[in-house]
């Protein structure tokens, strides 16, 4: 049976714990219940992309799949993420896939919509 690729949950990053903070906490359902699946970041925290692709290449996995926890494809994930990406591939001959952000996703629109109305009808304005 072929193995699943490894989850890598990519934010951007923040010198700012309380911003690292959220985004693991946004996180934590999807580490819980993924097996292997990790959180990286592009820069300004630990752990970077780099470093969890490398450890789990160490580990023996080949395949990886970055889920971009980005609300829309800027320069980051146009130019900059996909050029960390064949950098790792070509280094340590592995493939990664790099699928659409998070905001691409309709059922993102909907969690917000959830928000929203649990938010009115915690603030008694239903």
């Amino acid at each position: 049976m072929p193995r699943k690729p490894a989850v890598i949950l990519l934010a951007h990053g923040s010198s700012d714990p309380r911003w690292r903070q959220t985004f693991e906490n946004l996180a934590a359902p999807t580490l819980a219940s993924v097996e292997g699946a990790s959180i990286a970041y592009m820069e300004l925290c630990e752990p970077s992309l780099q470093e969890v692709v490398r450890n789990g290449q160490r580990r023996g996995i080949e395949e990886f799949s970055v889920v971009p926890l980005f609300l829309a494809a800027g320069r980051h994930l146009r130019k900059d993420i996909p050029e960390m990406i064949r950098a790792l591939e070509q280094e340590l001959g592995v493939s990664i896939h790099l699928t659409p952000p998070v905001g691409e996703s309709p059922l993102l629109g909907r969690a917000i919509c959830e928000v929203v109305e649990h938010t009115l009808t915690t603030t008694g304005r239903n």
